[in-house]
């Protein structure tokens, strides 16, 4: 059997995050999403994966390059659709296939229980159904899909991972997305059977990345390279990489997943669901927990991060706190309520005593020392 993954779009709705990289390249738990996906596929036996890229295209290229898993990739030129997007695979499709976004993560169990069935969808029951392509389910079948309605019919929802003939082809004539061609197949006569998935996850905002990222440091491996102070304590599944220094009385909780060459601490406390990218430092007396820190950022001294995404390249300045808090937010036109910390774009940078209060920072943005921070901020503002 082979899988294809369309990987080729950029998560608009997650920016400021997905200005740099496509959606498919986020790292939560210091793993892009896209590589969960192709080792889920490997633990199952497949071996010949299709990858389809296009904003961004030459970090995912460089990225798949580095596995040890063989991968073909396609380039879709323009982004215009992901019906579009399998059309620029098509060629390489030799029999029955699996079709999967390249932004959601899928486990090894899901991915098993699919490949039983032919024409079949992995289906997942949300409780915000109208982010989705909501499924009209009867006896075991789906009878229609319909794409991100205002008002939901019902909970269970498509994950995008479908598992086809290659008479799917057939369907997807002028059509630009995939639900479309998928309607048109059943109304053609083909059935199309509803499979539960064992665990799904979509970030479809950026703080959702909070929560991915909770998740799936569940499963993080306990290693220990570096170097470690003898007067550190580490408690419960923690990864440190190499080159990394952890400094003296320096405390860290896992679940927590440390990159390789971080400077962390002294007296520095990391606590549950943390994620800290390569090459991060981390000044002394700093407390961080249930965040992501992405790689190559710096967080000053005495501070207090929680709840945060911080992006590529920022430098958060000293006495820094991030406070989370419940606001409403627009998004790509919708209103969206949300509780977290902070999401800070790229290379941002912020003096001293700046306080962030569930907020969304844009790339390039520079904040002067003592500010308090609210609401949406857009790329390269000045804060003075």
């Amino acid at each position: 059997m082979q899988a294809v993954i369309l990987a080729a779009g950029e998560g608009r709705r997650l920016r400021p995050l997905t200005h740099a990289m496509p959606k498919a390249m986020v790292p939560v738990a210091n793993r892009p999403i896209l590589e969960y996906i192709v080792r889920a596929l490997e633990k199952n036996g497949i071996r010949e994966i299709i990858v389809v890229v296009g904003y961004k295209k030459e970090q995912v290229i460089r990225h798949l390059n580095g596995l040890e898993i063989p991968v073909k990739v396609v380039v879709q030129e323009r982004q215009l659709g992901t019906a579009h997007a399998l059309k620029c695979a098509a060629h390489l499709i030799t029999g029955d296939f699996l079709l999967l976004p390249g932004d959601n993560y899928i486990d090894t169990a899901s991915i098993a229980r699919i490949m039983k069935e032919r024409n079949a969808v992995l289906t997942w029951d949300h409780p915000h159904p109208s982010n989705f392509g909501v499924l009209m389910i009867r006896d075991g079948s789906v009878q229609q899909v319909i794409e991100k309605p205002s008002e939901a019919p019902g909970f269970t929802v498509s994950t995008g991972i479908f598992s086809l003939g290659p008479a799917f082809l057939d369907f997807l004539g002028d059509e630009t997305e995939i639900p479309n061609a998928i309607n048109a197949m059943i109304v053609a006569g083909t059935n199309l059977k509803a499979v539960p998935a064992e665990d799904w996850q979509d970030a479809i905002y950026p703080w959702d990345l909070l929560r991915l990222n909770a998740a799936l440091l569940q499963g993080v491996r306990q290693e220990r390279a570096g170097r470690i102070s003898s007067s550190v304590v580490i408690k419960g599944q923690v990864s440190i990489g190499r080159g990394t220094t952890i400094g003296p009385n320096s405390t860290i909780l896992g679940p927590v997943i440390i990159g390789e060459d971080c400077e962390i601490g002294p007296n520095c406390v990391v606590l549950p669901e943390t994620s800290i990218g390569d090459r991060v430092r981390i000044e002394p007396f700093t407390l961080i927990g249930h965040s992501l820190i992405l790689a190559d950022a710096c967080i000053g001294s005495h501070a207090r991060i929680t709840d945060a995404v911080v992006g590529t390249g920022t430098q958060v300045g000293d006495h820094a706190t991030t406070s989370p808090q419940r606001t409403i937010f627009s998004i790509e036109g919708e209103l969206i309520r949300a509780k977290f910390g902070a999401i800070i774009g790229d290379n941002v940078r912020s003096a001293p005593f700046c306080v962030f209060k569930n907020c969304i920072v844009g790339n390039n943005v520079h904040i002067e020392d003592g500010k308090t921070v609210y609401g949406e901020v857009s790329d390269g503002t000045r804060i003075i």
